[in-house]
């Protein structure tokens, strides 16, 4: 079930052994462009065909809004809206310490002040199909409302009834959602980007979901903002040694693997009794769970055992695989925490597993994934805002640094910037002679 990968004794460079998973084939990307182009042409009918298409539903309308969420939220378990509002807190908290106040600086008569703004409006996309997601929800908006976004929508696919999951409209309703579309895949993406008859276009579109959502997320960029990361499907690398506990260790190799297709579940370790254990027991908890078919899928495509030689090329090979969610099930993890350099979230000791992040330790659980975590982090408030510049010169701040202006603006054959400042130095020589 898990295919092994004996590194122990190799010295070779690592991106000639590790697998790659190409995530951009033409097929998924060609049909990513046709359906973005379907519903500019086409907006709301095209949603709807493409729904029925998809989803096999076919919603009677497009928005759901404040008074169906708090519904939803007046009918849920208290158990479960008891859970939501404890995650709610826990996120927001997480979030609030990132906000930015912008900053200001002054010499000799020039001021710039950074201004930290937010954006109008955010499109936060939640899985659906195979699962209902509310934690998401709250993992995209409550950092989109800690920034001050001034309105907040989800996209999210409905069930074959047409309508969306009674605990995801809960969940809006604890976040702040303005409006709930019942609308997946890459026709949400396009819909958000460029807008529909019933969708108003976003400036900002977040969340994580299948290939072709996270494709469909790269082809709106530049039309509306959408972060660095690649938030697709789900990714876990656990290092384990002698220490760690076989039952904990299988059970979170298997459980970002019930996600479904094309996720990525590898167990890394020097230990070879670890691997056997591990392995078997992974077999176990898989041949039980009642999501056998997504795990099966998940680890026939990407599932594997790493044997290495200590832990520093362990270290090597999670920083060239750069997953979405690291667990360190090993001695000293918080120091072998700091040697990482690519991960999207690292989970220390046994204790302390991925499960707990995707819900409730308050940083967001949109992570990246194939191999953004190079490059990108976890979804952040920052992600919701813009820096705007206010820059104010006096005379004598023009007239130090005007020639300095001038001569850049000569060397680079740019005539009129340089002469903005050379009408202004002759205005100040003017006034100074008079």
């Amino acid at each position: 079930m898990l295919r092994r990968i004996d590194l122990r004794g190799y010295e070779g460079d690592l991106v000639d052994v590790l697998p790659n998973r190409p995530l951009e084939e033409d097929g998924p990307l060609d049909a990513v462009r046709q359906i973005i182009d379907d519903v500019r042409a086409g907006g709301d009918q095209a949603i709807l065909d493409f729904g029925e298409r998809f989803d096999g539903a076919r919603p009677d309308s497009l928005v759901v809004g404040s008074a169906e969420m708090q519904a939803a939220l007046a009918a849920i378990e208290e158990p479960v809206r008891t859970a939501l509002e404890v995650a709610s807190a826990s996120i927001r908290l997480h979030h609030e310490g990132q906000v930015r106040t912008g900053h200001e600086w002054e010499r000799d008569g020039l001021t710039v002040r950074s201004v930290v703004v937010p954006v109008e409006r955010a499109g936060c996309y939640v899985p659906g199909g195979r699962a209902s997601y509310p934690s998401t929800v709250l993992m995209t908006a409550i950092p989109a409302r800690v920034a001050g976004v001034g309105e907040v929508v989800v996209c999210v696919p409905p069930g074959p009834d047409g309508r969306v999951a009674e605990v995801t409209l809960a969940a809006a309703a604890i976040a702040g959602v303005d409006v709930v579309h019942p609308v997946g895949g890459a026709q949400a993406i396009a819909a958000l980007a460029f807008g529909t008859e019933s969708i108003s276009p976003v400036d900002v579109v977040v969340g994580p979901g299948n290939v072709y959502v996270a494709l469909a997320k790269r082809e709106v960029a530049g039309r509306v903002g959408v972060p660095a990361a690649f938030a697709g499907p789900s990714e876990v690398v656990v290092i384990a040694d002698a220490s760690a506990p076989v039952e904990f260790a299988a059970i979170d190799v298997v459980a970002q693997a019930e996600h479904g297709p094309d996720g990525l579940a590898w167990l890394v370790t020097w230990d070879e009794s670890v691997a056997d254990a591990v392995e078997a027991e992974v077999a176990s908890i898989t041949g039980s769970s009642p999501r056998r078919g997504d795990i099966e899928s998940t680890l026939a495509a990407s599932g594997h055992v790493v044997l290495v030689d200590d832990v520093a090329r362990a270290i090597e090979v999670v920083d060239r695989i750069a997953p979405e969610h690291l667990q360190l099930m090993v001695e000293d993890a918080q120091d072998v925490a700091v040697r990482v350099r690519h991960a999207g979230a690292v989970f220390c000791g046994p204790w302390s597993p991925a499960s707990l992040g995707d819900y409730i330790a308050g940083p967001s659980h949109v992570l990246p994934t194939a191999g953004s975590a190079r490059f990108s982090g976890a979804l952040a408030v920052s992600d919701f805002t813009k820096d705007l510049h206010v820059v104010t010169a006096d005379r004598s701040a023009l007239a130090s640094l005007g020639p300095h202006v001038v001569a850049l603006a000569e060397a680079e054959g740019l005539d009129a910037h340089a002469e903005s400042v050379r009408r202004r130095l002759a205005a100040i020589e003017e006034d100074d002679d008079a």
